[in-house]
């Protein structure tokens, strides 16, 4: 397994969070947020919605194809706004929070809001944790070189070239989120349980099918056959590699913590996360993701406040002698797309 060095059996000490998490109270850095989140959601769904009324207007054109493109950058960050609900960034109360949620990922999106809480709460728990988080499990992509051994047939050819794929297999990450939702719905256990836990499976259903129905719907009722084709290929290919774009530099390259590593949680969250330099237009563009380790170590944390959060944290993992990975954005994408090479090397002998 590809490992750095930071992670050989550093010192537990539980209590360094705690002090952490209080300088971040104190600075008043975990209170809400509303004024700024009212704005962000009326110009994300501005946006969103004139995307979509543009294209009646524009009609049976292949200038579609530049609102395709406008619209998976506006769909894009209408999934940001679902990511800051899931974590409650948005409103204390479950409720709000749920609906926000449903609403930008099953109807805007089509994208399963309980599968992905479930999925990501299970990745912020553990990491780049092989085991147990699952963005780094073995599929279309190997992240070690157990993973890269077990590969057979057309998954191990996949492997040995996947730093090269790597952003062109991102185009079909749209419809394997779309794929994975339906399955998320509907797919139960050996046991005749469902596989995924959700708390609104019924209501998830209704508004996925709703975006279906409305999405396609509409396409084929402006655009002919084929012009349709080619607006759903550049919005669902664009939309998977923007996310994918997102999140690739945020623990991709990272170290890689197994069971035999004792790390609490304030290192398991630093050392397994890296941040990515820039200005507003960074934070924008990312969704706040940049602040990866600030983001990990308080996911609640409104958007807005990681900025201001940051200097603080980094200060503290500096008193501690903790590293603090921070890079830029093209340099964050050279390390992920080295650490998949390094793993795919042994394949290509």
């Amino acid at each position: 397994m590809v490992r750095a060095a930071t992670m050989d059996r550093p010192a537990r000490r539980g209590s360094d969070y705690a002090e952490l998490s209080r300088r971040i109270g104190r600075a008043g850095l975990l209170d809400r947020r509303p004024g700024g989140y009212g704005a962000r959601i009326v110009l994300t769904v501005a946006a969103f919605v004139a995307g979509w009324v543009a294209v009646p207007l524009v009609g049976d054109s292949w200038w579609q194809l530049a609102v395709a493109v406008g619209l998976a950058v506006a769909t894009t960050q209408v999934a940001f706004l679902g990511h800051d609900a899931g974590h409650r960034q948005m409103f204390r109360r479950r409720g709000p929070s749920e609906v926000t949620g449903l609403l930008a990922g099953n109807l805007a999106v089509g994208l399963s809001y309980g599968w992905w809480v479930d999925k990501h709460n299970r990745h912020h728990a553990n990491p780049n944790h092989e085991d147990e988080d699952p963005d780094v499990g073995a599929g279309a992509l190997v992240w070690t070189y157990e993973q890269a051994a077990v590969t057979r047939g057309f998954g191990r050819r996949l492997a040995r070239r996947q730093a090269w794929l790597f952003f062109p297999m991102l185009l079909l990450e749209g419809l394997a989120l779309h794929v994975a939702s339906v399955r998320a719905l509907v797919a139960r256990g050996p046991d005749g349980r469902y596989a995924t836990p959700m708390r609104h499976r019924a209501v998830e259903g209704v508004l996925l099918a709703a975006h279906a129905v409305g999405y396609l719907g509409l396409l084929f009722a402006v655009l002919s056959p084929g012009k349709a084709l080619a607006f759903i290929a550049i919005h669902q290919g664009l939309w998977g590699l923007y996310m994918g774009c997102a999140f690739a530099p945020n623990h991709k390259g990272m170290p890689m913590p197994t069971a035999d590593d004792d790390l609490d949680f304030l290192r398991k969250q630093v050392l397994t996360a890296r941040n990515v330099r820039g200005g507003r237009f960074i934070d924008v563009a990312l969704g706040g993701l940049n602040y990866q380790i600030e983001h990990h170590l308080f996911p609640n944390m409104p958007r807005g406040n990681l900025r201001r959060a940051q200097p603080l944290v980094r200060a503290y993992c500096a008193e501690l002698d903790l590293p603090y990975a921070e890079t830029g954005l093209v340099e964050s994408y050279r390390q992920a797309l080295a650490h998949l090479h390094e793993v795919g090397r042994p394949l290509r002998g």
